[in-house]
């Protein structure tokens, strides 16, 4: 049988169009399936990132009340921060953080004369003061060349601080990124940090008030990282030096969420766990929590009673005290022998101890201990109202209830004192 060349061209025009559609429907598959894998990991990548608070959330007032937050549990600090945020230490890698000012490396380095004005010194690096054009003074967080947290610190506390607002956290202004330069712009307090007003050269004294009042700021901004934050957040490295203080005396809190790696440190933990500041419970669990924070603030309220700091051997001092109920007499900072309401000291001191408690299941949450030293000060007045009844003082009595209720009313502002 002979065929034609029509016949053979038909045949050989009919087997392209079946390779090509073949070829075509391999394509099409596999373009298909990219977009579905595509589209599947942007989903999941979607799902991991820090949930977005509801328009009325804690989250977006600036002094919202922790208190009503309906989120107990405790989040580790590497589950508050997405993934996508931890990338290589290549400027290309860093993701825009929105709401924030992105400062040019050129206006940090002016602000801070050629970075000359070196404020402090931390593990992730140094601290430096920046005035900037307008007369704004600011504090330049640097992480160090040689830190083992390298980005992820930098973007760990930069997303935080983005999403956390309250009167008793400090507050992040903007941030800078120019090659193998981090840097986190906060406002700057001028003040310092507690530990420096208890222990540097020159220190100043702090009136018992003044203590108190900063008791009951770092008490209201842990317990909005812990009760208020969507999702909640532990500090992991509170102590004095990460309380920082406006021109009032006003307590901030700072660095929460920083240094994460390196408080894992076998050489740092050991000695910050000899000297006290962190929670024994912390190593044999090799992880961070609520009551390691609670842990923590008890030592801070025990250095704002004695001014004694943890590396001279603070908690011998502590069982000291805990001898007797008024065993903290004996340790109390001789500044404020005679200058305090001894009630008022010992009460706190209990409240100090509460946090101490060995067994992690014993100790208070940050709101059992932000009302336990609110209820100082009102049962002081209390007490200073029923002898004033006993006296017959009618308007002395009116004036206490008057100030009883005015407590009460600002006890949830985090604000026991007009201080001066």
């Amino acid at each position: 049988m002979v065929i034609s060349k029509r016949d053979q061209f038909l045949e050989d025009h009919v087997l392209l169009v079946i390779l090509g559609s073949l070829i075509g429907g391999v394509i099409g598959i596999f373009v298909s399936s990219v977009v579905f894998i595509c589209i599947k990991s942007y989903r999941e990548l979607s799902n991991t990132q820090i949930p977005t608070p509801p328009k009325n959330s804690l989250t977006a007032s600036i002094d919202s009340s922790p208190r009503l937050s309906t989120s107990r549990s405790a989040y580790e600090l590497q589950d508050c921060v997405s993934p996508c945020f931890w990338q290589n230490h290549h400027n290309k890698d860093v993701i825009p953080i929105s709401d924030i000012l992105n400062i040019s490396y050129r206006d940090i380095k002016k602000a801070t004369k050629n970075f000359t004005t070196i404020l402090e010194k931390h593990s992730f690096g140094p601290v430096f003061q920046a005035t900037m054009p307008t007369g704004e003074e600011l504090a330049v967080k640097m992480l160090a060349s040689n830190s083992k947290q390298g980005v992820k610190a930098f973007q760990t506390e930069a997303v935080l601080l983005s999403r956390l607002h309250h009167r008793n956290l400090v507050n992040l202004k903007g941030y800078c990124v120019n090659k193998e330069h981090f840097m986190l712009i906060y406002e700057y307090l001028g003040s310092g940090s507690l530990a420096k007003l208890l222990y540097g050269e020159g220190s100043t004294t702090l009136s018992w008030e003044q203590r108190f009042q900063i008791a009951v700021d770092v008490s209201c901004g842990i317990e909005y990282l812990h009760e208020g934050a969507v999702p909640p957040v532990v500090h992991c490295d509170l102590k004095s030096a990460n309380i920082l203080l406006d021109h009032s005396l006003r307590a901030k809190v700072s660095d929460f969420g920083l240094a994460m790696e390196d408080i894992f440190n076998n050489k740092r933990l050991s000695s910050e766990e000899e000297n006290g500041c962190i929670d024994p419970e912390v190593e044999s669990r090799n992880k961070f929590t609520k009551e390691s924070d609670i842990y923590s603030f008890g030592i801070i309220i025990f250095e704002l009673i004695t001014a004694i700091h943890p590396e001279q051997n603070l908690l011998e001092y502590i069982d000291l005290a805990s001898a007797s109920p008024e065993g903290v007499d004996e340790i109390l900072d001789r500044q404020l022998v005679g200058n305090c309401n001894m009630e008022e000291v010992r009460d706190l001191a209990k409240i100090g101890l509460w946090c101490l408690d060995k067994l992690l299941r014993n100790r208070p949450s940050i709101e059992e201990v932000s009302q336990a030293i609110a209820n100082i000060r009102k049962h002081q007045i209390a007490e200073e109202s029923k002898i004033s009844f006993e006296d017959g003082d009618e308007l002395q009595v009116a004036a206490k209830e008057t100030e009883v209720s005015r407590v009460s009313a600002r006890t949830n502002e985090g604000i026991l004192f007009d201080i001066v």
